[in-house]
């Protein structure tokens, strides 16, 4: 959930010195090692280090994520078959270690994709010495760890149920606690080194979309010479390596000397035929290493960049606002340093979470569904956004994204704040008596006391205040639990909360946010733990629809039902606002996952920091 962006389907969350020349020169160093190696493919350039900031991370296993933070850098370290366009719009999928489009049969139930020839993983003891090519058994098994239940994900239901012949051998990895990877699944099979199959069940278009488009490959060697565990030791066929991971502090990456040398996409939007021209002929990766450091707080974020210490940052609300004019274009004494802006929604929603099988806040009684849409009414989601976010925020009317699939435009912004109706409905159904402070007491007379988990840093202060003084309004007393990202996330999941409010999503389909209320999802993505017949059906509506058409109302049913029995609050779709430094050249808003491989540095003097 964000705040900081698999599938994408993530829980997204919301500057140091320059290095000593000592420090430079050991980043000199490794690439001139690599270079006395003998196997250099790409044109890197070492002096060449791209500064960044991110939340903490909990991961580096592809397969063993749900944060977004964790995402953000797997994706520079293993590959998928195929990526989304980075200049697309909407966004399309293009071969990355595919050699060809994807080729899907005439029932869609068949997808098959042919893998490029000689790329290679990077350097592991596993591999004794030698090279290592991806094959397509790479992605059987990288895919079968996917849908491992036994996983931190908690497996792929959808996907399990989808794939021909998966769901026996997910079945028995359940009861034994072990997945089988040497047992065949039918409808998951390498037809030669090159060739990979996919057969259905059923046509679905999102989630193999999101399958081949998201889910890296690792070496099984790999994974098993660590015993399963690849948490912190990333092996993959991506752009850059890991070099250093500081937990808390930064992550350091290093070009990837194997990796092949790629060129910058093509676009036909005349919007971007100035940034094509400008990457035309140029051999990528030019970056030889990204720093990343670990800052949760926008403002520090800011300070850092505008001291030259980070290369482009993402910045929200009132922070955001600091860089700003009053007709929301660039200060004039940050546009004459060159410092550019890219502003756009977020594929995010963020919500309100509640627990819905809490003994105080859940279930879908009467009175404990009146009970959390009272609480969705007496929200002021008008003032959240133009106070805690500083007006870079869309109230948010529905469960996807603009943007993103399944959003319907043609939808009313009807927001559900009424404070009075919210009174009036709790006193109806039986939260009516109240103690000497005026807050209710629950229908057996015990005090109604609702804790809100949220992450640290960001705006939670903000939010905080903002609940209290509408839920003393209701007359609720309100209790707060402030954590870290990551422990945040571990709660959540474990269902240790009753309320939560965070971002989810990241994907170019709105499935990922749609499909954290369907049943069947396992309780690391519905933490809600809401279960309905009829919300299921639309659900898999949305799966099997192959128009835009079709997609758009099945989620805008899901989108109703949520707002009936009110397991989740959509509350805001937030703006993102990158602000880019002069130097940095190639940069096109990364709206679904990075794209470092695409950037270049004009500035040779670049170095990480201290």
């Amino acid at each position: 959930m964000n705040e900081p962006k698999p599938v994408a389907r993530h829980f997204a969350p919301g500057t140091a010195p320059r290095t000593s020349l000592i420090h430079r020169l050991a980043w000199l160093a490794l690439a001139a090692l690599a270079w006395a190696g003998g196997v250099v493919a790409t044109a890197a350039d070492p002096a060449k280090i791209l500064r960044v900031a991110s939340a903490d991370i909990d991961t580096l296993d592809p397969h063993n994520y749900t944060d977004n933070p964790s995402f953000e850098i797997i994706t520079a370290l293993f590959e998928s078959a195929y990526e989304w366009d980075y200049l697309a719009s909407p966004p399309k999928l293009v071969p990355l270690t595919a050699a060809s489009p994807v080729e899907v049969s005439g029932d869609a139930r068949t997808w098959t994709i042919r893998l490029q020839r000689g790329i290679r993983f990077t350097d592991d003891p596993a591999f004794e010495g030698k090279t290592r090519e991806l094959t397509a058994d790479d992605y059987v098994y990288s895919y079968k760890r996917w849908l491992d239940p036994n996983g931190r994900r908690g497996g792929e239901p959808i996907l399990t149920d989808l794939i021909v012949g998966a769901r026996a051998v997910v079945d028995a990895a359940r009861s034994s606690g072990r997945f089988d990877y040497d047992q065949p699944i039918d409808g998951l099979r390498a037809l030669d080194r090159y060739t990979l199959q996919i057969r259905l069940v059923a046509p679905n278009f999102p989630n193999v979309r999101d399958l081949i488009g998201v889910v890296g490959a690792v070496a099984r060697e790999v994974v098993e010479a660590r015993g399963g565990d690849v948490k912190t030791h990333p092996v993959g066929t991506g752009p850059f390596r890991l070099r250093e991971w500081k937990r808390g502090s930064r992550i350091v990456l290093e070009a990837n000397r194997l990796y092949r040398p790629v060129r910058f996409p093509d676009s036909s939007d005349p919007a971007h035929a100035a940034l094509v021209r400008g990457m035309k002929g140029r051999s990528l990766p030019q970056i030889g290493g990204v720093d990343v450091a670990i800052i949760d707080e926008d403002l520090t974020r800011m300070l850092q960049f505008l001291q030259g210490g980070l290369d482009f940052v993402v910045l929200r609300g009132e922070v955001a606002n600091r860089l700003l004019a009053a007709d929301g274009s660039v200060k004039t004494e940050f546009a004459a340093r060159g410092i550019v802006r890219h502003v756009y929604p977020e594929p995010f929603a963020f919500i309100f979470y509640f627990n819905t099988i809490d003994p105080v806040i859940g279930g879908m009684n009467p009175e404990r569904v009146a009970l959390r849409r009272a609480i969705a009414m007496a929200l002021d989601t008008g003032t959240l956004v133009r106070v805690v976010y500083a007006g870079q925020a869309i109230p948010a009317n529905q469960l996807v994204p603009p943007g993103v699939g399944g959003h319907d435009p043609s939808l009313p912004a009807k927001p559900l704040y009424d404070p009075a109706a919210a009174k009036a409905l709790l006193d109806r159904v039986g939260y009516n008596e109240r103690d000497a402070d005026g807050y209710r007491r629950t229908a057996d007379g015990k005090p109604l006391v609702l804790t809100v988990l949220l992450r640290s840093g960001a705006v939670s202060r903000e939010i905080q205040t903002l609940w209290k003084k509408n839920m003393d309004a209701l007359g609720i007393r309100m209790n707060f639990h402030v954590t870290p990202f990551q422990d945040a996330i571990k709660e959540l999941q474990q269902g240790q909360f009753q309320i939560y409010f965070g971002g989810f999503g990241g994907s170019p389909s709105g499935y990922p946010q749609l499909m954290q209320l369907y049943s069947r999802q396992s309780p690391q993505l519905n933490v809600t733990r809401f279960s309905n017949p009829d919300y299921d059906r639309a659900a898999e509506a949305f799966l099997r629809a192959a128009m835009d058409a079709e997609q758009v109302a099945a989620a805008r049913r899901m989108s109703e039902l949520a707002r009936t029995w009110m397991p989740e609050l959509p509350a805001v779709f937030r703006l993102e606002n990158v602000f880019v430094q002069p130097w940095v050249q190639g940069f096109s808003p990364p709206i679904f996952r990075p794209y470092w491989k695409y950037l270049d540095l004009r500035r040779r003097d670049a170095a990480p920091r201290k």
